[in-house]
């Protein structure tokens, strides 16, 4: 039968402020304090008293050894000093079980009644600091990079219909898991929009959301992603009925996004091939002549359809000067109308030199040869 646990120890605990009441002639903080010191006392001389047994100990038997050596050589007068060294050493045996005894009927206090079993010291590891997030311009470099070396296997692998064979490619090719491949697809899926090519685009979104969500499951395990090649293939394959509904919603949300993106992309195109048109169409006073004949009067517009000279020197000569020279300034900047020498006077103000000037190219020229109008674009660009 196994013996029982003795509490008896914890029957007298030595504590210097444990009493509810004292005597009111007496101070307690005082009496605390007294107590206290009285204990730190006995405890320090019993202290002591452990030190210089431990020493003398420590003396008396570095004795014997000696006086042991000495006499197995032959000292005679080592014999007899082993013999008292010894029934030293016996009376300070007593002494040790003396030592004992009295230690362990002290009773327990603040700092004896309990002892420190196990110590273990953890120091944190310093935080991972954060990659350092890359600007634009790095970004682009690097996906330029990429497609260089790898643009005809990524692009081999979005036309997989299968998920084993897509599977079993990355397992062959897994430096293709990553960000950088599939930013490439979103830019190969938007190509395809531009282009019209329907069937194509439909397996290269399938497999760009497929990396999309292989790369999603390696940040929430907090792994590599190519670790879940299998797991994540298998869930494919078999899949629950809400991951499915998930991918399916991902997968149509993503085909959406990149036809908006092509449509972008045409309508900048179509502005920049417009505004490329215009600038070739500009005359040399930088007006664009499909504007300023959009903005003639009727009756300006049906001279410049009919190239009648008559008609248009007679719609002239009936408009207000002002309203005339604006209308015709503006036909000479955008190219419209080649003026010569009397039109030139008489845009710039000088009516007087303007009426010299014609009759002088009358005689030498001409009524015919007088006025000339050049047009910078196709009539079906202005009807």
């Amino acid at each position: 039968m196994s013996k029982g646990i003795n509490y008896s120890k914890w029957d007298h605990i030595e504590v210097s402020d444990d009493e509810d009441d004292t005597h009111p002639n007496i101070d307690t903080p005082s009496l605390f304090r007294w107590r206290h010191e009285a204990r730190v006392k006995r405890m320090e001389e019993l202290a002591k008293e452990k030190s210089d047994f431990e020493a003398e100990w420590k003396q008396v038997t570095s004795q014997i050894d000696e006086a042991q050596r000495q006499a197995d050589a032959g000292d005679s007068a080592a014999a007899s000093r082993l013999a008292q060294l010894k029934d030293r050493l016996s009376k300070l045996e007593a002494h040790r079980q003396e030592l004992a005894k009295k230690e362990k009927s002290q009773p327990l206090n603040i700092d004896t009644i309990c002892k420190e079993g196990k110590t273990r010291t953890i120091i944190n590891k310093a935080a991972a600091q954060p990659p350092k997030p890359r600007t634009d311009e790095e970004t682009w470099k690097n996906l330029e990079e990429f497609k260089q070396k790898y643009d005809k296997e990524i692009k081999k692998f979005g036309m997989f219909s299968k998920f084993d064979d897509a599977q079993q490619f990355l397992e062959e090719h897994p430096h293709l898991v990553c960000e950088a491949a599939c930013d490439r697809l979103v830019l190969w899926c938007v190509d395809l929009a531009v282009e019209e090519k329907a069937s194509l685009l439909e397996y290269v979104t399938k497999q760009c959301i497929c990396l999309q969500f292989l790369l999603k499951l390696g940040a929430e395990l907090g792994t590599d992603p190519r670790n879940c090649l299998r797991q994540f293939y298998a869930r494919l394959r078999d899949p629950q009925p809400e991951y499915m509904r998930a991918f399916e919603e991902e997968l149509a949300a993503f085909r959406q996004r990149v036809q908006d993106r092509a449509k972008a992309r045409l309508e900048d195109a179509m502005r920049e091939y417009e505004e490329e048109q215009r600038q070739a169409r500009l005359g040399p006073g930088g007006l664009d002549p499909v504007e300023v004949f959009d903005s003639l009067p009727d009756s300006l517009k049906a001279c410049f359809e009919s190239k009648d000279i008559a008609l248009l020197q007679k719609t002239l000569a009936e408009m207000p000067i002002d309203e005339a020279r604006y209308h015709m300034k503006r036909c000479v900047d955008s190219g419209m109308w080649v003026p010569d020498a009397s039109s030139k006077k008489l845009l710039e103000g000088d009516e007087a030199g303007a009426e010299a000037a014609a009759e002088a190219e009358e005689e030498a020229e001409g009524e015919a040869a007088r006025l000339t109008i050049r047009y910078q674009f196709k009539v079906a660009l202005i009807m």
